[in-house]
């Protein structure tokens, strides 16, 4: 049966980085693309061993200049600090990425990584208030935020595509 009303959002591993692969997955249009970049740049090798902060972003990029809505997410708790995930947000925003979560991170099993520390309620409110002051144009953030938290509305909410370079910070 079609649903010609329904929309699709699509999560999407990196592709290691191949281009080919990329852009077949831009080319199939999602409504969003989602790409998760995990956390923060210090903490990638330990959290993400295959894959990286900079692949991430080129990936990020490459669907924003393919037209696409982005979408990307992160977790806290694994022991970065705050001005790591205001810098992380930044980065985000001066990518253009439409649309960010962010949730506690909760250690699966005792083969994973050790939770650093519980993040309190407030600060998950104020990094949606950072996230959208410089230019997100949607931020879903709590404790139990996970990917598709809220996805419907948060694709709604940002039916105009940000712009690239919203926050007004350069990217390096």
């Amino acid at each position: 049966m079609r649903r010609p009303a329904a929309r699709i959002e699509t999560l999407i591993s990196d592709a290691k980085g191949d281009e080919a692969a990329l852009d077949l997955l831009f080319a199939v249009r999602p409504d969003v693309l989602n790409h998760n970049v995990e956390t923060v740049a210090r903490l990638q090798r330990a959290v993400r061993p295959s894959a990286g902060c900079a692949r991430s972003f080129g990936v990020l990029a490459r669907a924003k200049a393919a037209g696409l809505t982005t979408k990307t997410g992160f977790m806290v708790g694994l022991g970065e600090t705050g001005d790591e995930i205001d810098g992380l947000l930044a980065d985000l925003a001066d990518l253009g990425v439409d649309i960010v979560t962010i949730g506690q991170y909760l250690r699966p099993t005792s083969h994973h990584l050790p939770i650093v520390r519980y993040a309190e309620p407030a600060e998950f409110v104020r990094w949606k208030q950072v996230g959208e002051s410089y230019g997100i144009g949607h931020v879903e953030a709590s404790p139990l935020t996970r990917s598709s938290y809220h996805a419907k509305g948060a694709a709604e909410s940002v039916s105009t595509p940000v712009s690239v370079g919203a926050s007004g910070t350069s990217f390096t």
